[in-house]
C-alpha cells in the first residue's frame, strides 16, 4: 500500500487497487502532527436529562464500514472479525447471534426475515436468525450493508456495479455496472428503495434503477468531478441519507449536501458543504457534521443554511441523529453530544469507552444506541 496525498484536502490517505477501482482507505482528514485541537467543552448542563439503560457487547467494530440496522424494537449490529449479534432496544438482550468466522468488509441489511452482510473475500453472505442460508462471491468488493427488500437482496460494489440476488435461493438475478472516476471511497455509500425504485449513490449521482431487471430509470447530479488529478475529481455519496416521502437528501463527500425527488429522479437543491459523512434531518431541517467538526442545519423546503455550531470543532464526528427536539452527534473520544435541533445550542452529553465512535447513532424502541470501535453498545433514555 502507498501513501498519497491529495492536494485537494488536508489529508493523509492509503490507497489500495481493488478490481477495476483504487480505493481510499484509513483517511484522516485532520491527519499529521498539526493536527488542531478540539475545541474546550465547557461543563455539561443537562438540559434534557438522559440515563444509561443498558449495555451490551460485540467484537471491534474499527475498519468496518458498519450501519446499526433498526427493525422495530431489534437492533442489528456487527463486528469487524464476523460476529452478527441482533439486540433488544427495550432491554439490552440478545435475540440472536452468529459468527461467520470471516472479517467483514459491510454491514448490516435486513428485511426482519433476511439479513445480509458481506466479508473481505467478497462474499454477500445472508442468514435467516442465526442460521447462513447462503453466500455468493462478488466481483468486487464492497464496503455499503447490502439491501434487502422485495424478497431480493442487492449490492452495491466498489466498482460501482449493483448487483441483485434472489434473498431465498442466493440465484443472481442481474448485474448492472456503471462508468465513473478511477477513485472510490472505503466508506459507506447509498442503497435503498424508495417506492418502486432502487436508489444507490454512484460517483456523485443518485441514480434509480428498476429493481426487477437493473434498467436505470433516472440520474440525479448531486455534484460533479472537478479538478486536474483523480484525488481532485474524486467524488461519492456517503451515506447515511435523509428521507422523507420520495425525497433523499444526501451528501456528496466534501462536496455538496441536496435533496432529490426520487419519484421523479429531479434535483431540488444542492448547497456547497466539505463533509465527509452522511446526513440526517426530520420535517424540517437537514442536519450534517462538517470534516472540520461544525454541525450545520439546512432548510428541508430550499436548502438555505438555518444555522451551523462550531462548538465541536476538530472532534471528527458521526454522521447526525435527529431525535425529537435534538440533533445528537458522537465523537472520537466516545463522547455522545445531545444538540437543539432549533440552534445548535447543547442540551446534554453522555460518556460511552474512550475507544471512539464512527458510526452514527440509532434510535429503537425509545432507546438512542451507541456503538464504539471496542464493541460497547450502549442503550440511553430520557429520564
Amino acid at each position: 500500500m502507498s501513501a498519497l496525498i491529495g492536494r485537494s484536502r488536508p489529508a493523509a490517505c492509503g490507497w489500495i487497487l481493488a478490481s477495476s477501482a483504487m480505493l481510499l482507505t484509513g483517511c484522516s482528514l485532520w491527519g499529521g502532527p498539526s493536527k488542531p485541537k478540539p475545541a474546550e467543552l465547557g461543563p455539561n448542563v443537562p438540559v434534557l436529562p438522559v440515563r444509561q439503560a443498558w449495555t451490551a457487547r460485540i467484537g471491534p467494530t474499527t475498519g468496518l464500514p458498519l450501519e446499526v440496522l433498526v427493525q422495530g424494537n431489534t437492533v442489528t449490529l456487527a463486528s469487524a472479525d464476523g460476529s452478527i449479534a441482533a439486540i433488544d432496544a427495550r432491554t439490552g438482550g440478545d435475540v440472536w447471534r452468529a459468527s461467520l468466522g470471516q472479517p467483514l468488509s459491510a454491514g448490516v441489511g435486513g428485511d426482519g426475515k433476511w439479513t445480509a452482510v458481506v466479508t473481505q473475500k467478497n462474499d454477500v453472505v445472508v442468514l435467516a436468525g442465526d442460521r447462513e442460508l447462503w453466500r455468493q462471491p462478488l466481483q468486487a468488493q464492497s464496503y455499503t450493508p447490502p439491501l434487502v427488500a422485495g424478497n431480493r437482496v442487492f449490492v452495491l460494489s466498489a466498482d460501482r456495479s449493483v448487483s441483485a440476488f434472489d434473498a431465498a435461493t442466493g440465484q443472481k438475478l442481474w448485474n448492472q455496472q456503471r462508468p465513473g472516476e478511477p477513485l472510490t471511497l472505503r466508506q459507506r455509500g447509498v442503497l435503498m428503495a424508495v417506492g418502486d425504485t432502487l436508489v444507490a449513490g454512484l460517483s456523485g449521482r443518485l441514480v434509480g434503477f428498476n429493481p426487477d431487471s437493473g434498467v436505470v430509470r433516472w440520474e440525479a447530479p448531486l455534484a460533479s468531478p472537478r479538478g486536474t488529478n483523480d484525488v481532485e475529481r474524486l467524488v461519492e455519496i456517503v451515506g447515511p441519507v435523509s428521507r422523507r416521502g420520495a425525497e433523499v437528501c444526501a451528501r456528496a463527500f466534501q462536496a455538496t449536501v441536496g435533496c432529490v425527488d426520487a419519484a421523479r429522479g429531479t434535483v431540488e437543491w444542492t448547497q456547497p458543504a466539505n463533509g465527509a459523512t452522511g446526513v440526517q434531518g426530520d420535517d424540517s431541517f437537514v442536519f450534517g457534521t462538517e470534516s472540520n467538526g461544525t454541525v450545520s442545519a439546512w432548510k428541508r423546503q430550499d436548502g438555505a443554511k438555518a444555522w451551523s455550531s462550531d462548538r465541536l470543532l476538530y472532534r471528527q464526528l458521526t454522521a447526525p441523529l435527529a431525535l425529537g427536539r435534538s440533533v445528537i452527534v458522537a465523537d472520537e473520544s466516545g463522547l455522545v453530544h445531545l444538540l437543539s435541533r432549533e440552534d445548535g445550542s447543547p442540551l446534554n452529553r453522555l460518556s460511552t469507552d474512550t475507544s471512539g465512535i464512527s458510526v452514527a447513532p440509532v434510535a429503537s424502541a425509545d432507546t438512542l444506541v451507541v456503538v464504539t470501535r471496542n464493541g460497547g453498545i450502549y442503550g440511553f433514555r430520557p429520564d
